[in-house]
């Protein structure tokens, strides 16, 4: 059984640096550099991130991506759903056809169960709560408490992007 994908660990670790960083943007390169991950698969990666608008991309020579929500507001659910289409512990499959048992297996519905628990605790960890275990973990006093803005309105002042 596995709980991440590649895809899902690659996200996680991205918006983590990202969020680290700040304002500024990093480019691709730079961030499977950094984390040892092969360089198309940091860029489909973020692809998926920004069609999530979770990230915002910038091209030319001083582009790159950056973190666009609060990283309080990003659940992993949301992450594991978008790249793995969800958290599933039993596929009821057996070479690829559904198993005979399936209608009424005890086992499948105690499972389906569990997949129900995990995925409502996964909604209460965010890219926010792993930043503060990671600065918990290096011994880092922990974030301040602000939400990532978005464009100022019309008044100049900054507005908090709304949570997916």
């Amino acid at each position: 059984m596995k709980l991440l994908t590649k895809n899902s660990d690659y996200a996680v670790r991205a918006l983590l640096i990202l969020a680290r960083a700040g304002d500024g943007y990093l480019s691709s390169r730079e961030l499977a550099g950094r984390e040892k991950i092969p360089l198309a698969y940091i860029r489909q990666v973020l692809h998926g991130l920004v069609d999530l608008g979770l990230v915002e991309a910038r091209e030319g020579a001083r582009g790159g991506v950056r973190l666009r929500r609060d990283p309080d507001q990003i659940p992993l659910e949301l992450l594991i759903r978008h790249f793995q289409g969800g958290l599933t512990f039993s596929e009821c499959l057996f070479r690829k056809k559904f198993c005979r048992n399936r209608s009424g297996c005890v086992l499948r519905r105690r499972l389906l169960e569990l997949e129900e628990e995990v995925v409502e605790r996964l909604k209460g960890v965010t890219i926010g709560t792993l930043l503060d275990d990671l600065d918990r973990k290096e011994g880092k006093p922990g974030r301040p408490v602000t939400g990532k803005t978005g464009k100022g309105g019309q008044d100049g002042r900054k507005h908090v992007l709304p949570a997916v």
